[in-house]
């Protein structure tokens, strides 16, 4: 636990704390008494300590965020980068979310995941429990759900499949900006400095793209404040008239 201590920089008693949410895995414990705690242990804690201080999660926000609820409040997305390298680090425990466990919930999200899945979005993973998805899977189609619950319905003309365009060009901008962020930073920086400002700058970008986004659908899409009619935008959305 002194090793865990200075490896990790956080306190023991805050270690027993994670411990006893069930957020790091059991070390092995050769004799009574004694506990061996090994580098998936370091990587645990980093990556709770993160999700504390970067992500302003509480302990139950993110043991919730685990097992694919939210019922806390919102997780931004750069959060899941966090909750993805705490599930790696959790040896020998559960790192997907089941299938069921979200249709429970969601009585169309199994239909969506197999939806997703079909566009390259998401990918469901065979496990000895059951169907699964990762983390960030088991969020992407939680939003889908929650995106149902607002009225975007096969019966009101937003079936699964009306976010297909989203696929490649979201991989278009990642694999682009990977590259960019290599010529930067390559013979400019040792491989520890490029990570830390690589994680640091993703909660960044992905504010920084949303606003773009929004600023555009701005520009296509305004409902009147008094009528709340959108014609004018339609139009403008689909060019002038012919």
């Amino acid at each position: 636990m002194r090793d865990l201590e200075k490896r990790t920089g956080v306190h023991r008693e805050t270690i027993r704390v994670y411990f006893r949410h069930g957020l790091l895995p059991e070390p092995e414990r050769p004799a009574p008494n004694v506990a061996d705690y090994g580098e998936a242990h370091v990587q645990a804690v980093l990556a709770v300590r993160k999700l504390q201080r970067d992500d302003g999660l509480t302990l139950p926000q993110i043991k919730e965020a685990l097992r694919g609820q939210n019922s806390e409040g919102r997780v931004d997305a750069a959060a899941f980068r966090n909750l993805e390298a705490l599930v790696a680090a959790r040896v020998g425990m559960d790192g997907e979310v089941l299938l069921e466990t979200l249709t429970a919930a969601w009585p169309y999200a199994e239909h969506d995941a197999k939806v997703f899945q079909g566009l390259g979005i998401v990918e469901i993973l065979d496990t000895p429990k059951g169907p699964a998805l990762s983390i960030m899977d088991s969020r992407i189609v939680t939003i889908w759900q929650l995106m149902r619950a607002e009225g975007y319905t096969e019966e009101n003309g937003f079936p699964p499949t009306v976010v297909d365009f989203y696929a490649k060009p979201a991989d278009m901008v990642a694999r682009e900006e990977s590259q960019r962020f290599i010529d930067a930073t390559e013979g400019r920086m040792d491989d520890a400095e490029a990570a830390r400002i690589f994680h640091a700058g993703i909660r960044h970008m992905v504010d920084f793209f949303a606003l773009l986004r929004l600023k555009s659908l701005m520009r296509y899409i305004h409902f009147d404040d008094v009528t709340g009619h959108v014609d004018a935008a339609r139009r403008e959305a689909n060019g002038p008239p012919k």
